[in-house]
């Protein structure tokens, strides 16, 4: 279970950072940043893919109300212009950067998951599968997969075809078979491969 060993380790306020959304075929790439109170943090908190959806729905809940949060969001046509990689550190970079206006001050340290640090002013430290090992960045993973599955699921009703309301735009067999038989929407990434054949195959030979 996640715990606060890393965030003790470090002057406040600390925030944890995660993203979801890097693998799916549309939709955005989103980060959060959070940083928890001192006291009356929920209980449960954990890495949002070992939680359910309720589960992830009511921490998100009590997180809003309890502790300083940020958001970051890319959308396809800047994630098709970066690449994926890039536009999560850009997502990162500005959920950090709206929490710290909402702070009023810059983090004391900031925790980020994975192996690798966004180009940023910030003090920071990247944690593999920091989700498993930091509450704060395990929070953050909830408030990131919370926010970009309610934006899928309001693009779904939209394109109810591609089944988003289901897969949240991650590229599994009907969601492919969507996008063979329909074609991208405007919110496909059209720099990932299974899109990039989509677009081909409608162009004109």
């Amino acid at each position: 279970m996640p715990h606060l060993r890393h965030e003790k380790l470090h002057p406040t306020p600390v925030v944890g950072v995660d993203e979801a959304g890097r693998g799916p075929l549309a939709g955005p790439v989103v980060a959060a940043a959070v940083v928890l109170p001192a006291r009356g943090v929920p209980r449960g908190i954990d890495d949002s893919k070992k939680l359910s959806t309720a589960e992830r729905e009511r921490l998100f809940g009590r997180l809003s109300d309890c502790a300083q949060i940020g958001i970051g969001i890319v959308e396809p046509d800047e994630i098709d212009r970066l690449n994926i990689y890039w536009a999560t550190m850009k997502a990162m970079t500005l959920a950090v950067d709206r929490l710290c206006e909402g702070l009023g001050c810059p983090p004391g340290h900031v925790l980020v998951d994975g192996n690798r640090l966004p180009r940023w002013s910030y003090t920071a430290t990247a944690i593999v599968s920091g989700d498993a090992h930091s509450l704060s960045i395990a929070a953050a993973s909830i408030v990131a997969k919370h926010t970009r599955d309610r934006i899928m699921l309001a693009h779904a009703e939209a394109y109810p075809l591609y089944n988003w309301h289901s897969n949240k735009g991650y590229g599994c067999r009907h969601h492919l078979a969507a996008l063979r038989e329909h074609g991208p929407t405007p919110l496909h990434r059209r720099s990932f491969a299974p899109v990039a054949a989509a677009f081909a195959a409608m162009s004109p030979a």
